[in-house]
């Protein structure tokens, strides 16, 4: 038992680790992602592609750690464990969470707080792309506390997110081109 024990704290202190680095990684990415969406498209598919698997990693790595938290420091009694034991609808209604922050995340991009008035062209033009990375992130978050993601399953979770950053980036270009006209 003290062998879990111990896992579960050094689990919790990489994720403060890379909690940090991730603050860090999000302040330099919208720094620089404005432009490489105007000047160079296909590194800003790959730095949407890397940022978003810097945060579902991170996403990953916080589940793992409440999962081994539950295991090895939480009595055994059912309240403990109800979202161990209902993966699926945890999985939903966090996955609702982050998108409804990236939503207003996205509405405060232009102006530096939240405007009302275009938050629902916002969530118009984000709902491809927010379906896409949802999917991806309900995926994450349901595996990673069933205890079932393989390599495999991760693969494919960063490959939804790689076919989001191309989507957005498209999506993106499209409307350059049609404010152009």
């Amino acid at each position: 038992m003290v062998e879990g024990k111990k896992k579960t704290v050094m689990l919790g202190l990489v994720f403060l680790f890379f909690l940090l680095l991730a603050y860090v990684e999000n302040t330099s990415f919208f720094v620089y992602v404005q432009s490489s969406f105007t000047d160079a498209p296909l590194l800003a598919v790959g730095l949407l592609f890397v940022h978003n698997v810097l945060a579902i990693s991170l996403i990953i790595l916080a589940m793992s750690f409440y999962v081994e938290m539950v295991y090895a420091f939480m009595p055994k009694r059912k309240i403990e464990y109800v979202i161990l034991d209902n993966p699926r609808i945890f999985s939903l209604v966090f996955t609702a969470v982050i998108l409804l922050i990236s939503i207003l995340r996205a509405s405060t991009l232009v102006r530096g707080q939240i405007d009302v008035s275009t938050l629902a062209i916002v969530v118009l033009l984000s709902l491809p792309n927010g379906l896409v990375e949802g999917y991806g992130i309900y995926q994450a978050i349901k595996k990673t506390l069933k205890k079932a993601l393989s390599t495999k399953g991760l693969v494919v979770i960063y490959l939804i997110f790689l076919v989001a950053a191309a989507i957005e980036v498209g999506f993106v270009q499209v409307l350059l081109w049609i404010s152009s006209q």
